[in-house]
């Protein structure tokens, strides 16, 4: 059993858990440097009857029980660790939400009466309605409100076994609004235990002010946005919405390029409308491409031989009805890196559970409980460029841990929407946690 660091020798903040029915590690066997790809996403490193301790902020060991149990340092110091008895119950990483909009003050109400009557996600835009019709309500909005409101789907998110939050901007649409809502971010984030990675997505829509006139606002987010956000280090990414009717690729390599010159990495909604060529954005080392429903064949054989992930968010094609769902299992089988997202937003997908969206993935994408399990940990890390602390329960990974009241994992993905965390870990805390 791997002994605490001289570091973490304290046994502060210790954290044993025991008797974990199924402890799903996520370590693989095959040695496999890079996100995880066809069989290996099916790998989950299970110890039966397991224990994991953490001590600060980060994992120590992963083990059976009987031999963290015998463990000399655990055995001396025991009356100073928190013990919890997970008799029965599953555990997991923390699940990586790599995809959210969380900055929002109002549910989009219209919006969904008319798409239940009929109209599609491109006539209610036309109409007013869509994005941005929740950009005037952020603008009006003050920052406290703005953090309030983050940190309320933040906590939400926790309940359900989430511990890594993308959280994005984008219902501004200027540039004072864009700065509040990454700072409304950055306060929430100082709130909660867990881990959020700000993104910078000025580029959601081009805004009713600049209607005819997209260069000028794509040069107000390369010029303006893009270098304030990284002068006060409020996101460590840049997305761009590259679909019909918001971006086009050419303004997405604008904006990448601002993004690469002041040091921030990027990410990209694609092929969520329409086909996007994903050939001229590779270049940009592209953290993640968001959506996927229609990617071409070509640019899933590029896909494979890509650290790029395919981060696919199943619950906005099952919010907006659409009957095409991005093409996991061809994905997959090709051997490209998938991860799950919640897309956590107003408009079309508003749920902060990852459980549902593994339930989503395993009955609409067809994709393996196993396989979406680790699409939603190890690959939504590597989404975030994060897969050197989380995603895994390795030793010197964050102790982020999730624990099911289920007895097997794939209970997780079945139970559709009820939840089932019992309670979370998140860098070594447990907020809210509820009995057993």
């Amino acid at each position: 059993m791997t002994r605490p660091a001289k570091s973490e020798a304290s046994t502060d903040h210790a954290l044993l858990l025991v008797n974990i029915s199924q402890l799903l590690t996520l370590r693989t066997s095959s040695g496999n440097s890079g996100p995880r790809r066809g069989k290996d996403l099916q790998e989950l490193g299970i110890i039966k009857d397991g224990a994991v301790l953490s001590v600060g902020k980060k994992i120590v060991s992963a083990c059976k029980t009987r031999d963290a149990l015998r463990d000399p340092w655990i055995r001396k110091n025991r009356k100073k660790i928190v013990e919890l008895d997970c008799a029965g119950q599953v555990v997991l990483p923390g699940f990586v939400d790599s995809h959210t909009h969380p900055v929002f003050i109002e549910p989009r109400l219209v919006d969904f009466e008319k798409r239940i009557a009929g109209a599609t996600y491109e006539q209610i835009a036309e109409a007013g309605g869509g994005i941005r019709s929740s950009v005037e309500g952020v603008r009006k909005a003050g920052k406290k409100l703005l953090t309030d409101k983050v940190l309320s789907a933040l906590h939400e998110m926790a309940e359900q076994g989430t511990a890594t939050v993308e959280a994005k901007s984008g219902y501004g649409l200027t540039l004072d609004s864009e700065i509040k809502s990454l700072e409304a971010i950055r306060g929430a984030a100082v709130k909660w235990p867990g881990t959020v990675i700000a993104t910078l997505l000025g580029a959601h829509v081009v805004p009713r002010e600049f209607h005819g006139r997209a260069h000028e606002y794509v040069d107000i987010v390369c010029k303006q946005m893009v270098p304030l956000v990284a002068e006060r280090k409020l996101a460590q990414f840049v997305d761009v919405f590259t679909d019909r009717g918001a971006f086009t690729a050419e303004d997405t390599e604008k904006i990448f390029d601002a993004a690469k010159k002041h040091g921030l990495g990027v990410r990209a909604h694609v092929c969520q409308l329409s086909e996007t060529a994903l050939r001229p954005l590779l270049r940009f080392n592209v953290a993640s491409f968001d959506h996927m429903d229609h990617v071409s064949e070509t640019d899933i054989r590029l896909l494979t031989k890509s650290e790029t992930v395919a981060t696919l968010v199943p619950g906005a094609n099952y919010f907006l009805g659409t009957d095409n769902f991005p093409p996991a299992r061809k994905l997959i089988e090709s051997g490209v890196a998938v991860a799950l997202a919640t897309d956590y937003n107003p408009g079309s997908s508003p749920t902060a559970s990852m459980p549902f969206v593994l339930s989503l993935a395993c009955t609409h994408l067809k994709m393996s409980p196993a396989e979406a399990i680790a699409a939603a940990t190890v690959n939504g890390a590597w989404a975030l460029r994060l897969q050197e602390r989380k995603g895994s329960i390795e030793s010197g990974k964050d102790a982020d841990l999730a624990v099911f009241d289920v007895a097997d994992y794939r209970e997780i993905a079945y139970w559709v929407a009820s939840n089932r965390c019992a309670f979370s870990v998140l860098n070594g805390l447990m907020p809210g946690a509820r009995s057993h």
